[in-house]
C-alpha cells in the first residue's frame, strides 16, 4: 500500500500558499511540493492530494493523512449530498472551490484509498515534517 502525507498552508487567507505531499512508496519516501499566489488554505489543503495522486499508477491502494477536516469530511461524506444537490451545499449556496473537490472526486474513483486523519502539529513525525514543508514554500512565494 502507498502512503501519503498531505497539508496545505497559506500566509494571509488569501494569500501566497504552498502545499506538499510525502510519497511512501516500496519503501521509497518522495516529496512533491508546490505554491500559488492569492489561494486560500483550503485550496491548498486540496490541491496537496491531487498533485500526490497523479505522482502514483493508478488502481494503486492507497493510503491518504491529512490533519485538515476539511479534506477528509469533504471527500468521504459531503460530497455525495453536494453532487446530489447539483454542487449545492445543505444551506443552498455553491460549494466552494467546486473545481479542486471535482479534480479530487475524479481521482479518487481511479485509486483505492482509505482517507485518514491525523491530529495537526502532534506526534506524527511525516504529518509534522509535510507541515513544515508546505509553510516553508509558502512563505518563500
Amino acid at each position: 500500500m502507498i502512503k501519503i502525507y498531505t497539508d496545505g498552508s497559506c500566509i494571509g487567507n488569501p494569500g501566497n500558499g504552498g502545499w506538499a505531499a510525502i510519497i511512501i512508496e516500496n519503501g521509497k519516501k518522495t516529496q512533491i511540493k508546490g505554491s500559488k499566489k492569492e489561494t486560500t488554505n483550503n485550496q491548498m489543503e486540496l490541491l496537496a492530494p491531487i498533485k500526490a495522486l497523479k505522482k502514483i499508477p493508478k488502481g494503486s491502494k492507497v493510503q491518504i493523512f491529512t490533519d485538515s477536516k476539511y479534506v477528509k469530511s469533504g471527500i468521504t461524506e459531503w460530497i455525495h449530498n453536494w453532487k446530489k444537490n447539483g454542487w449545492k451545499t445543505a444551506n443552498k449556496k455553491e460549494v466552494k472551490n467546486k473545481e479542486l473537490w471535482t479534480e479530487l472526486d475524479y481521482l479518487s474513483n481511479k485509486y483505492k484509498i482509505e482517507w485518514s486523519w491525523v491530529k495537526a502539529h502532534s506526534t506524527d513525525l511525516l504529518n509534522n515534517e509535510v507541515d513544515i514543508l508546505a509553510r516553508e514554500i509558502a512563505k518563500n512565494y
